[in-house]
C-alpha cells in the first residue's frame, strides 16, 4: 500500500515559477491528443462530404476552446482544485437536480440545461466533480480508515446519488461510467476485494427489479445485444451496420473519403457515437489500431503521471481521470463491436460533441496540474491554505 506513504506530514509552501510549471508540462501526453484530434476532424470533414461544414469547422473551434482551457487549469495549483472540491461538487449536483426540473429534452432524453447561448449536459460535467470529491475525500485517510465500513459511506452516497439522477434522465452510459470509476478510485485507495464481491452479489440480486425499472428502449436494447438479428431493421439495426461497416474496410481501408456505408448514410449517429465505423471502413483495421495505439499512450502517460506524482491527492485525481478516459475508450469501442449494448457513450476526442470534448480537456488540463505540481507535499492533517 506504497499510496498511503508520506502523508503524515502538513502542506508545505510549494510555490513553482512559470518556467518552472512550462517544463513540468507533460507535452508527450497533449501531442499524442492532439493526433487523436487531428484524426477526428479528418474522419468528420470526411463524413461532411469533403467539406469542414457542418461538423469538422464547429469542432475545430471546440478544439482551439477547451485547449485554451486545458493550458489555464494546467498551470493553477494544485491546493485550489482540493480547496474547492467539493464545491465543485456541490454545483454538479445542483445542475443534475435543476435537469430534473426544468431540463431540456432532446432526442427522447432529458440531459440538458438550455443557458440561452449554450447547452450544457450536467452529467458529462459530473464525470470530472466525482473524481475531484473522491480525490479530496480519500486524501485525508488512512488504510485503517478506508477499511472501515462507516468511513465508506459518504463516498458511496456521493457515487449513488448522482447515478441515480442521471438514470432517471435516462442515461445509462454515463451512470455506468460513474459507478466503475468509483470503483476504480475505492480498489485503488485500498478497500478490500470482498466488498466488491459483495456489491456484485447484490447487484445481482437486485437485477430483475433493475430490469424491471429500465425503460422499454433500454430493455430492447440488452435484447437486440443478445440476438441482433431478432430486429434487424429495428433496434438490431445501429449494430448491424456497425458491424458490416467494420467488417467492410478490411485491414487497409477503402481510402479516404471512400467508405461507401457512410457517404450512403447507412451508419446512424455516424458523426458521434459511431465514428470509430467510420474511420474503420476507410482506413482499415491499420487505422484502428493507429487510433487504438494513440488511446493506449494517452491512458499510459496518464498513470505515469499519477505514479510519479508525491502527494495523495494528485495522485487520486489523476487516476480517476485517466479511468474516466479509458472507460470511455472502452464502452464505445466494445459497443460498435457489438460486444456490449448500445448505451450512447462517445468515443472521446473522437465524436463530435461539445460538451463531451470540453470535459475531457478539463480532465486532460487537471492531469497536467498534477504533472507540474507533481513534488507538491500535502500532508494529511495540514490545512489546504498556504502557510
Amino acid at each position: 500500500m506504497s499510496f498511503f506513504k508520506d502523508r503524515n506530514c502538513y502542506m508545505k509552501n510549494y510555490n513553482l515559477s512559470f518556467k518552472e510549471k512550462w517544463s513540468g508540462f507533460n507535452w508527450y501526453l497533449l501531442i499524442a491528443i492532439c493526433l487523436v484530434i487531428g484524426i477526428s476532424l479528418g474522419v468528420l470533414y470526411s463524413i461532411g462530404g469533403g467539406s469542414w461544414s457542418p461538423w469538422a469547422s464547429k469542432q475545430t473551434v471546440r478544439f482551439l476552446i477547451s485547449l485554451f482551457c486545458l493550458f489555464v487549469l494546467a498551470f493553477l495549483n494544485l491546493r485550489f482544485f482540493m480547496r474547492y472540491a467539493y464545491w465543485i461538487y456541490g454545483i454538479a449536483l445542483i445542475s443534475l437536480i435543476a435537469v430534473e426540473l426544468f431540463g431540456h429534452i432532446g432526442m427522447g432524453a432529458q440531459r440538458w440545461l438550455n443557458l440561452g447561448i449554450m447547452q450544457i449536459q450536467p452529467s458529462e460535467c459530473m464525470k470530472i466533480a466525482l473524481v475531484l470529491a473522491l480525490a479530496r475525500y480519500f486524501h485525508g485517510a488512512s488504510l485503517e480508515d478506508v477499511r472501515s465500513i462507516k468511513f465508506m459511506i459518504p463516498p458511496a452516497l456521493m457515487m449513488l446519488v448522482p447515478v441515480l439522477l442521471i438514470l432517471k434522465q435516462p442515461d445509462l452510459g454515463t451512470a455506468m461510467m460513474l459507478v466503475f470509476a468509483s470503483m476504480g478510485i475505492f480498489f485503488v485507495v485500498g478497500v478490500q476485494i470482498w466488498k466488491f464481491l459483495l456489491l456484485f452479489l447484490m447487484a445481482a440480486c437486485a437485477a430483475p427489479i433493475i430490469w424491471t425499472n429500465l425503460h422499454g428502449y433500454q430493455r430492447k436494447r440488452v435484447l437486440t445485444f443478445l440476438n441482433p438479428e431478432s430486429d434487424p431493421l429495428g433496434a438490431g439495426y445501429h449494430i448491424a451496420q456497425s458491424k458490416i461497416t467494420l467488417g467492410s474496410g478490411g485491414f487497409w481501408g477503402k481510402g479516404f473519403m471512400q467508405g461507401t456505408q457512410s457517404r450512403l448514410s447507412f451508419i446512424p449517429e455516424k458523426q458521434t457515437d459511431f465514428i470509430f465505423t467510420v474511420l474503420a471502413e476507410e482506413f482499415g483495421l491499420f487505422g484502428g489500431i493507429i487510433l487504438y495505439s494513440l488511446y493506449m499512450v494517452i491512458i499510459a502517460y496518464g498513470f505515469i503521471i499519477a505514479l510519479k506524482c508525491t502527494n495523495f491527492f494528485g495522485k487520486i485525481l489523476a487516476i480517476g481521470l485517466t479511468i474516466n478516459f479509458a472507460l470511455y475508450v472502452f464502452i464505445n469501442m466494445a459497443m460498435v463491436m457489438g460486444l456490449m449494448p448500445v448505451v450512447g457513450v462517445p468515443l472521446p476526442l473522437m465524436s463530435y460533441g461539445g460538451t463531451a470534448m470540453m470535459t475531457l480537456f478539463i480532465g486532460f488540463g487537471l492531469i497536467e496540474c498534477v504533472a507540474i505540481n507533481k513534488e507538491m507535499v500535502i500532508g494529511r492533517l495540514g490545512s489546504i491554505d498556504d502557510e
